[in-house]
């Protein structure tokens, strides 16, 4: 468990050169510089002792420990199982501003060389399996801590209120119970105070290194699945006429599904997805199955879209089975919503992404057709969510997220803290009403 005697003293330190009355353009490169250690230490660690989703509990209590050396954070833990909110409230009356880092690990083998890679294992789905940090949410955690560090320092002269968010399960795909976003909500994370604002970064292993991305209005895609049944009647694969084959139907059903997105979607309205994932049928090479199944993902990013798409899948699956004198059961479960930056919330946080990263390392980009459940925060109030390229190598991108061999290079998490605070100040400057 943490105790740093190194980060007090760094806290109950002056505040540097940074001057209260100009605190949204408040030179913050020399606190983020000193905080920078502790950063990559808190990533390290994390990294070190992964766990699952809604299972953070040592990574929750790890956390919660540094936040307590900080001046003037209030803790409160087991908000949704095992998340965090902390509350830290400026020396002047202002607006509420969130910040959110995800905690949870995969269930992947890391496969890199670090020297504090996970080699941890628990159970998932009934089985031993290996957990890593192979998504950045680590590092998520350990850039909050330092932006809450820094932000603690400047708390005399903040005018506003800073609410830290550590979000358990943004993994969690289960059916049974929402994700850690929805639940923190649920649990009242964006009330008591009232947040007014809320903002949140992903770190990938994207080049050019320490550039950080950012998109106005839809960001990241819904992320919806499907599962479909095609029933039949079971034989012998010698006499196939005498059999009604669910397996033939079933790829007849995901060739046909091919043709939702390039032939019934209006693609000037946004992009959208349709990608078959599992096809399961018989257990034998000589035998005829009464069932095939498939499952697979649907990404879009808007609402009638969404609905259109999954309008579209049950009534491909179930005509093309009728076709052919079969049956299909179709069930779509509905994930992550789209994730939706707000316009002009976006537009006034650029100047302070620059500050952090620098001129010209801010830019636009296309919609993510990955998704996040940061979604249920913006939901709750504004949001504005951005990506922070953190590439290991000096010429190419690295691995990307999910993968057994993602990593970042820990010098940009700097960056990310700087981002963290900058956005904050700004906000509070400006206004929660301009």
């Amino acid at each position: 468990m943490l105790r740093n005697i190194a980060l007090a003293a760094l806290l109950a330190a002056p505040l540097l050169a940074v001057a209260p009355s100009a605190c949204a353009q408040a030179d913050t490169n020399a606190m983020a510089d000193e905080v920078e250690p502790h950063v990559v230490a808190w990533r390290r660690h994390i990294h070190e002792n992964p766990e699952l989703s809604y299972e953070e509990v040592k990574t929750s209590a790890y956390i919660a420990e540094a936040l307590r050396t900080m001046p003037g954070i209030e803790v409160q833990t087991g908000l949704a199982k095992t998340g965090i909110k902390a509350v830290l409230k400026g020396g002047k009356r202002g607006p509420v501003v969130a910040l959110r880092a995800d905690m949870d690990a995969l269930p992947v083998e890391e496969k890199t060389e670090l020297p504090f890679r996970s080699q941890a294992k628990a159970m998932w789905q009934g089985k031993e399996s290996s957990v890593a940090h192979v998504c950045g949410h680590d590092a998520h955690v350990a850039m909050l801590l330092g932006a809450a560090a820094i932000l603690s320092k400047m708390r005399a002269e903040l005018p506003g209120t800073v609410v830290f968010l550590f979000q358990p399960a943004e993994e969690w795909g289960s059916a049974t119970s929402p994700s850690g976003a929805f639940a923190m909500v649920a649990a009242g994370a964006m009330d008591n105070p009232k947040v007014n604002a809320v903002f949140g970064q992903h770190i990938g292993g994207n080049h050019p290194g320490g550039q950080i991305s950012y998109r106005r209005g839809s960001t990241m895609a819904s992320a919806d699945s499907f599962f479909i049944t095609v029933k039949g009647t079971g034989g012998h694969g010698a006499s196939p006429w005498r059999s009604k084959d669910p397996i033939v139907t079933a790829a007849q059903v995901v060739t046909n599904l091919q043709s939702i997105v390039s032939r019934q979607v209006n693609l000037s309205e946004g992009a959208a997805v349709v990608t078959v994932g599992q096809f399961n049928a018989g257990n034998r090479t000589n035998i005829i199955p009464e069932e095939a199944s498939i499952a697979g993902t649907i990404r879009t990013l808007n609402e009638p879209t969404r609905n259109q798409v999954h309008e579209a899948v049950t009534r491909m699956a179930q005509k093309t089975a009728e076709a052919s004198g079969l049956t299909a059961e179709v069930k779509i479960q509905r994930g992550y919503p789209v994730l939706t930056n707000d316009a002009a919330l976006t537009e006034r946080m650029l100047d302070a992404l620059a500050r952090a990263a620098g001129a010209g390392n801010v830019r636009e980009i296309p919609p993510v057709l990955g998704s996040e459940d940061f979604g249920a925060f913006a939901a709750a109030a504004p949001g504005f969510f951005w990506f922070l390229n953190a590439t290991p190598y000096a010429d190419r991108a690295g691995a990307p997220n999910h993968s057994p061999q993602f990593m970042v290079d820990e010098k940009y998490m700097k960056t990310g803290v700087k981002a963290l605070v900058n956005v904050t100040l700004e906000y509070m400057a400006t206004g929660a009403g301009k």
